[in-house]
């Protein structure tokens, strides 16, 4: 009877994380495990808490603060959560093969390979502890109200979609948009100030925000946070009409399609 093949080790990749600045050892998927994503695909919160899992469990090396799956979630940012993707993807699969790109100048598509450290761009956060950072935002319109941003880790993300994401009328693009927002604030012209710091309410008071406002938040939140992180980027030239430009790959597309092709 088959129990494992003798003194097998799987191949690791060191990733530091670039906003909490921990390093993280990642092994290849086996088959198994791909074959446990492919049964993922169910709701959009199923499907994000099956890749945190899978990350999780490929992780042979962690930081110390990391006792268990809890604290995984609690202590590492959706930006970090990339970066860790990134280094599953390349100690797993290496290339980035058949990507299909649409040219910007003539509207065709065509396909692309790579090797996916060639596309790899990394900026790494300044600040010591992201985790604990907030930011006040002051709304250009709506007068006397603030709103306070923060980098969402992967418990933030978890519970809003087992929260929010059941509703019939769960709109998934708005509440992950809302995930970096820690709560609202107003201050009338008399009386007390006023928090909404519940998901639900959150969501409700960001629907009802004029645009500029919410460019307002997002605009401080990619300066504050966005920007760091990880991207896989290319050079790519159209093989209709010659057309260079610059391409962002899309990681977790790309690897759920990785998955699936093998």
């Amino acid at each position: 009877m088959f129990t494992s093949f003798v003194d097998l080790k799987y191949p690791e990749y060191e990733v530091i994380t670039p906003q909490t600045h921990d390093s993280y050892h990642t092994k290849t998927l086996n088959v198994q495990e791909e074959e446990r994503l492919k049964a993922s695909f169910l709701t959009p919160s199923k499907i994000t808490e099956h890749l945190n899992k899978c990350i999780y469990e490929s992780l042979v090396k962690k930081p110390a603060k990391i006792k268990n799956y809890d604290d995984f979630l609690k202590n590492v940012t959706l930006k970090d959560r990339d970066a860790l993707l990134y280094g599953l993807y390349h100690i797993t699969y290496e290339d980035i093969r058949n990507y299909e790109i649409r040219c910007g100048e003539c509207g065709k598509n065509y396909q692309v390979s790579v090797k996916a450290s060639e596309t790899f761009n990394s900026k790494s956060y300044p600040g010591k502890d992201v985790l604990k950072k907030k930011v006040e935002v002051k709304l250009p319109i709506s007068k006397g109200v603030t709103a306070t941003i923060k980098q969402p880790t992967m418990f933030d993300e978890l519970l809003a979609f087992k929260t929010l994401g059941i509703q019939p009328n769960a709109n998934v693009d708005i509440i992950t948009e809302t995930l970096v927002i820690d709560d609202f604030k107003q201050l009338p012209e008399s009386g007390e100030v006023i928090v909404w710091n519940e998901p639900g309410d959150i969501i409700d008071a960001y629907l009802s925000l004029p645009s500029r406002d919410k460019r307002a938040i997002h605009s401080k939140y990619r300066n504050t946070f966005g920007k760091y992180g990880i991207a896989l980027k290319m050079r790519s030239t159209c093989i209709h009409c010659g057309q260079e430009e610059d391409v962002d790959l899309d990681l977790v597309q790309n690897f759920f399609r990785m998955v699936y092709s093998v």
